[in-house]
């Protein structure tokens, strides 16, 4: 059965409203809406335009470079691909062999500040504009300019927040931006005390930033409700990273999915496992492709990653200031997953404050300043490794030949992972806000809003070359289609238009981009 906002409705006989690009997010997507005659909405959808060919293009070389080189993917989060790389090409030093204690705990680190910079850059710079100063505000205002305008200190605290993590990055990795640091086996240099110290100097002043911005996040989202509340709420199953006892761990674990209802679905799932759980399913109009649990199908096995997740997903948060909040989330919940889209940003910021205590305990654990950097082991040629990126649960699968280049590369990142949930919030938010109205640019705003809860990263998201289908048309001058070639998924070729009538391709009859 197709979507109730995907209809087999002729798309010729729509209008089309365009949303290009969708702002305030890492990379650059559109949505389409097509409206009857009624403004009735019968099709929406968020396509991602931008095509990447990182799987494909690494293909060929050494693995050591693999963790540099899969950074470029992104300059917002960067350490998660150097890590998530990190952990998978262990296997091609170490085998199954660990890190030692030290090389480990920097990773947490090192993984802690990612998290932490990115969801403030998220929170202050991309949401809380339109969480301050509401859906509708003017556009020339609704920005980081307009908070520094209205909420100067506010806005500073989210630029000191984030250049806190970032400058743990720069004395861990030699950069803020695509450093190295973490590399196959372990950590290519240690932590100085001097540096140590200079990040102990202001963590609990990041501590007490992170409350208070915890505590904004949760009252802006509760003074909405029960608008809020309803605003692209929909049931969904979650996935996220718990370690045995259920605790959420941000770099390592096994696979924890619950439903709607909080019931478990599965639970530690081993990431090598991964292909035995998910599949990838391909749609012609998007370069991002729609993960779902394999055994549920693509109607019923889509899910959601990321900070709500987390909460959703784990039994409990080894930091005491982000326990209580969580506990305090899911008591809001009434002990049930938490489904509204804009709660993301409540989580979010619990999330952030996990990080800032766990970064405040690592700097007291004497192992930090170590200099036993590189572990020992059997080599293996097929390495996998999952983090909890700030966007939620990302995957790197690799494999080597015996001359040590990478035979093979598959990436199933944050942002893919969310794909279905995105689109799902696109259409739920289409259908109670556009129905019969006038489109007017803050009702635009609010399909872009459903979205920006996801902090997509979609440039990380399209990076895979080769999987495509791809419609190739040779028009002749007069507009009248001569060819069609079709390659479908599986490689394979089809001609059409073998025995199909010609068909008028002048501009004016040009079908919808999405059709």
């Amino acid at each position: 059965m197709p979507h109730p906002l995907e209809t087999a409705t002729d798309p010729a006989s729509l209008n089309r409203v365009v949303i290009e690009p969708v702002s305030r997010v890492e990379g650059h997507g559109k949505v389409t809406l097509l409206l009857d005659d009624d403004r009735k909405v019968k099709q929406a959808r968020l396509h991602i335009v931008e095509f990447r060919g990182f799987e494909r293009f690494i293909q060929g070389r050494p693995y050591w470079e693999v963790p540099t080189l899969v950074q470029r993917l992104c300059g917002i989060c960067p350490v998660s691909h150097l890590l998530a790389a990190s952990k998978a090409c262990d296997a091609f030093v170490i085998g199954h062999a660990s890190l030692t204690p030290t090389a480990e705990k920097l990773r947490r680190l090192l993984h802690f500040a990612q998290v932490l910079q990115s969801n403030a850059l998220h929170f202050f710079h991309l949401a809380s504009p339109d969480l301050l100063f509401g859906f509708d505000d003017a556009v020339a205002h609704r920005n980081i300019v307009g908070v520094l305008q209205d909420e100067r200190e506010l806005g500073l605290q989210g630029i000191r927040m984030r250049k806190y993590g970032q400058e743990i990055i720069r004395l861990l990795t030699g950069k803020r931006v695509h450093g190295t640091g973490s590399v196959p086996g372990g950590f290519n240099k240690p932590l100085s005390v001097a540096d140590r110290d200079l990040m102990r100097a202001d963590i609990g002043q990041i501590i007490a930033w992170c409350d208070s911005a915890l505590a904004l996040a949760r009252d802006l989202f509760l003074r909405g409700q029960p608008e809020q509340g309803r605003f692209a709420n929909f049931p969904s199953g979650f996935m996220s990273l718990v370690r045995p006892d259920g605790a959420a761990d941000l770099y390592d674990g096994a696979l924890r999915v619950k439903d709607a209802q909080g019931q478990l679905i599965v639970d530690q799932v081993d990431v090598h496992d991964y292909q035995q759980l998910i599949v990838e399913e391909v749609k012609p109009w998007t370069y991002m492709k729609f993960p779902h649990l394999r055994a549920l199908g693509p109607e019923h096995g889509w899910y959601r990653v990321g900070p709500l997740a987390r909460i959703n997903n784990a039994t409990y948060f080894d930091t005491p200031h982000a326990e209580a909040a969580r506990a305090e989330f899911m008591a809001w919940g009434h002990g049930q997953p938490v489904t509204a889209s804009l709660a993301q940003h409540w989580a979010r910021m619990i999330d952030t404050l996990h990080c800032a205590e766990g970064i405040a305990r690592l700097l007291d654990d004497p192992d930090i300043t170590g200099t036993d950097l590189m572990a020992t082991g059997t080599p293996l040629r097929e390495g996998i490794g999952v983090i909890e990126a700030p966007r939620g649960t990302l995957l790197h699968h690799y494999r080597i030949g015996d001359n040590d280049l990478v035979e093979y590369a598959n990436l199933i990142v944050s942002t893919t992972h969310n794909n279905t949930a995105m689109n799902e919030a696109v259409r739920s938010v289409a259908a109670e806000y556009f129905d019969g109205r006038e489109i007017t640019e803050g009702l635009l705003n609010h399909i872009e809003v459903a979205i920006r809860a996801y902090d997509p990263c979609l440039s990380c998201a399209t990076h895979a070359v080769g999987k495509m289908p791809l419609r190739i048309e040779v028009v002749e001058a007069d507009g009248q289609l001569a060819d069609v070639l079709l390659k479908h998924e599986d490689g394979t070729l089809e001609r059409p238009m073998a025995h199909a009538a010609p068909v008028d391709r002048t501009p004016a009859n040009w079908p919808p981009l999405d059709a």
